[in-house]
């Protein structure tokens, strides 16, 4: 997909982080907008910023958990510019910390909900109009790292984005098969300076864990400090990520080049190589560096 201005861009998670800043790149690009997050407050802030550099845009709330409410996206945004062109299925949480047999059903439905329905809803609510459409286009499924390398002690994430992974490779060879001129890219990023691990703020009260009943103080540090996983986390966060402009661009030039994999952290792919070597040869899984 070569030309960008006077096509419109559907961005879910646009209040903020990476989402937000796709937003921003596809603006510069001279695209047309419909923003999404069910964070209303800082999706309007995100519209106006975009409308007072002269962009237009739409802020659509969002929860793209929730069918209807995609469908109820798609509608608006048709409504709005009669097409989409570049659909950006890029909502997602994170955050807890817990090993898979000992996370709540309510952390797999929350996390399952936005992370993997979000870009089922998506495809379903827009791809047969982009198709039918009959003009060039693209998708972009933003999954992570950890959709292709181990993560324990986060399986809810990891699972959820290793399902992206898969439906945006077979999305790929779909849209192939019945020659419609719609490219797809899965962005598989390491860790990118956003509030996702802030993102229980966002956890609908049906889906919340009962509050901690009080115990003992165990030998272990507290949630969030900086010998916890969380405070690791952030720690890392702090040091390393990457700034979401920068994997904005990235995910620009994958379009352009209608290039499946974007993987914007540098050394990401030799443990990528590695794992899938493992996988050919039958080795069981490790934790590897440069996860």
């Amino acid at each position: 997909m070569e030309q960008f201005a006077g096509r419109v861009a559907v961005v879910t998670g646009a209040a903020s982080g990476i989402g937000r800043a796709l937003a921003g790149r596809f603006a510069a690009a001279g695209m047309r907008l419909v923003l999404a997050d069910v964070e209303e407050d800082p999706l309007a802030a995100a519209e106006r910023k975009l409308r007072e550099a002269g962009a237009e845009a739409v802020a659509v709330p969002a929860d793209v958990a929730r069918a209807e409410s995609v469908d109820a996206l798609a509608d608006r945004a048709y409504a709005a510019f009669g097409a989409v062109h570049v659909l950006c299925n890029n909502a997602g949480v994170g955050g807890i910390t817990a090993a898979s047999y000992r996370a709540t059903l309510a952390d797999w439905e929350w996390t399952l909900g936005v992370n993997l329905w979000g870009p089922i809803h998506g495809g379903r609510a827009f791809l047969p109009r982009m198709i039918a459409g009959g003009e060039e286009g693209h998708v972009v499924n933003t999954a992570s790292i950890a959709g292709l390398l181990p993560l324990p002690g986060n399986a809810p994430y990891g699972v959820s984005k290793a399902g992206v992974v898969a439906l945006s490779e077979a999305l790929l060879l779909e849209l192939e098969r019945r020659g419609a001129p719609i490219g797809v890219s899965v962005l598989c990023p390491g860790l990118v300076r956003t509030n996702i691990l802030d993102s229980a703020r966002n956890r609908p009260e049906s889906l919340r864990n009962p509050a901690p009943q009080p115990r003992a103080a165990s030998p272990g540090p507290p949630s969030g400090r900086p010998g916890s996983v969380s405070g690791r986390l952030r720690a890392e966060m702090e040091r390393d990520a990457m700034d979401p402009a920068d994997v904005a661009e990235r995910v620009l030039e994958a379009i352009r080049a209608r290039r499946f994999w974007v993987l914007p952290h540098e050394g990401m792919a030799e443990g990528v190589r590695r794992r899938a070597e493992g996988v050919a040869a039958g080795v069981n899984p490790s934790a590897r560096p440069g996860r």
